[in-house]
């Protein structure tokens, strides 16, 4: 079944807050202790001193003006990110190509600001939270969501928790087949070159048709995208079985880009596991939370550390 919902708090002037830690922006909201929002603010992505200090700026102004204290915050992170609560380093950023964020405190650093329980996962988990208790996958009890953005991630949620814990999956860094007229580009990931996220994140697509945003729903990266996308929600049939498949983030927004993923995925699963392309279309999905999808998983795991606190 899915993520049961955290009970709301009636406690006057607590608020709980969350963050869409991205790599890009950092999508910052307070909200009521039933998730109403009543304050929210995007940040732009700099050094992490100045990006933190920034979002915790943004909840202060926001506490002043509402009255009251923060009673729990929750925090959806983008990765490699340490989400063991055993661990020392937990709420750090691993190791990371963004430059400054390696070791980053992240929940460290919001802990400290405002003495609260501060609950911290990874951005795509945080997403997929938000959609099984909120959006397009709270009737199914194993869901998947991928983020297609200046990186590759996926949450992956079966039997009842998120696989992977006490760590989470690097999904962006499989290996897919390449295109025979894709064969000649080495991919983006400084890691591993030619994995799925050098080969379809939005700094691939930059790299060898332009920036995703200006690229009109004709173009021929579209075909090339949603084939390596439908090879990934094959794999992820092939082993987790979800339910639900969700496909976010910015690259998403191409038209006609989630109906070329499904047709990948139909071409090559072909019979094998007896599913239509109707049933298809149910699993393989856009989020129903949109843009709001990763605030909203923040908010939901700011309300699942006050149900721990109790």
């Amino acid at each position: 079944m899915a993520p049961a919902s955290a009970p709301s708090s009636s406690v006057h002037g607590a608020w709980l807050g969350g963050i869409d830690a991205g790599g890009t922006t950092y999508k910052c909201a307070l909200a009521e202790p039933d998730g109403r929002i009543v304050a929210r603010e995007r940040i732009p992505v700099n050094d992490p001193g100045a990006t933190m200090e920034a979002a915790i700026r943004f909840f202060e102004r926001a506490l002043a003006e509402q009255g009251g204290t923060m009673r729990a915050l929750g925090i959806a992170s983008f990765g490699p990110l340490d989400v063991d609560p055993a661990s020392n380093g937990y709420g750090r950023i691993l190791k990371t190509t963004k430059p400054g964020w390696t070791g980053a405190d992240v929940r460290g650093t919001f802990a400290r600001a405002f003495d609260c329980p501060v609950n911290i996962d990874t951005d795509v988990n945080g997403a997929l939270l938000a959609e099984m208790r909120l959006g397009a996958a709270k009737d199914v009890a194993s869901a998947a969501y991928v983020t297609i953005g200046t990186g590759i991630g996926a949450g992956l949620f079966a039997d009842g928790r998120f696989i992977g814990k006490p760590s989470h999956p690097e999904f962006g860094h499989i290996r897919v087949e390449r295109a025979a007229r894709d064969i000649d580009f080495k991919g983006v990931c400084s890691f591993h070159g030619a994995c799925l996220e050098g080969l379809a994140s939005a700094g691939a697509i930059s790299a060898r048709f332009g920036a995703p945003h200006t690229l009109s729903a004709d173009h021929e990266a579209w075909d090339l995208i949603g084939d390596y996308l439908g090879q990934a929600a094959l794999a992820l049939t092939l082993t987790v079985r979800p339910e639900r498949i969700l496909f976010g983030g910015g690259v998403m927004l191409a038209d006609g880009l989630i109906e070329k993923i499904r047709a990948a995925y139909w071409a090559y699963v072909k019979d094998y596991l007896g599913e239509s392309e109707a049933d298809i279309a149910v699993k393989i999905q856009r989020p129903a939370l949109g843009d709001d999808a990763g605030l909203r998983g923040g908010l939901c795991l700011a309300m699942d550390a006050v149900s721990a606190a109790r």
